[in-house]
């Protein structure tokens, strides 16, 4: 019955990264917020049948690890974009809020190799690259950050979006152990 939870856990991880690639081709713009829900309970789905699951084949370990970098780079986007979008103060009247996608242009695709990173990072267990990553993105973007709305949207943004990699690979720790 154990193997049968790993193999659930995986196959739900899977699933996020399927419904993170549909939604991710939709569009920064065309996107539901409400995908972004569907993709933190399927997470959620899958951390917890990973917990009560026993121990893993190692094919399944090998294969978690794969695919929980693929469900964090494919629905760390989507995920990101809700987050901005429920921190966004133009909801309140404000313009030129975190949401506006003209505030640090290519966010979406640093993001992507953010989270290949921060996945990558967190799965060999290395602080020194975890580290790396987040001052090498902060270093990049330094000059931008002067105005209020970037810097606001640089830290929710780099938040949301290593959390939901730090989830996805979390998945992936559990079924190791």
């Amino acid at each position: 019955m154990s193997t049968g939870l790993s193999i659930a856990s995986l196959a739900v991880l899977a699933v996020v990264s399927a419904v993170g690639l549909l939604l991710t081709a939709r569009g920064e713009r065309l996107r539901p917020l409400w995908g972004a829900a569907i993709l933190a309970a399927l997470l959620a789905l899958s951390g917890l049948l990973a917990w009560v699951a026993d121990e893993a084949p190692d094919g399944v370990v090998e294969a978690a690890a794969a695919v929980a970098v693929l469900a964090a780079v494919l629905g760390g986007g989507p995920v990101a974009t809700a987050v901005l979008s429920a921190a966004d103060p133009a909801q309140a009247g404000v313009a030129g809020g975190p949401q506006d996608p003209a505030i640090l242009r290519g966010g979406a695709w640093i993001g992507v190799l953010e989270r290949a990173a921060v996945a990558g990072a967190l799965l060999t267990g290395s602080a020194e690259a975890l580290a790396v990553v987040i001052a090498v993105k902060g270093l990049g973007r330094f000059a931008e950050l002067r105005a209020p709305a970037a810097a606001e949207r640089f830290i929710v943004g780099t938040l949301a979006s290593g959390l939901w990699a730090a989830g996805c690979v979390g998945v992936a720790l559990l079924l190791r152990s």
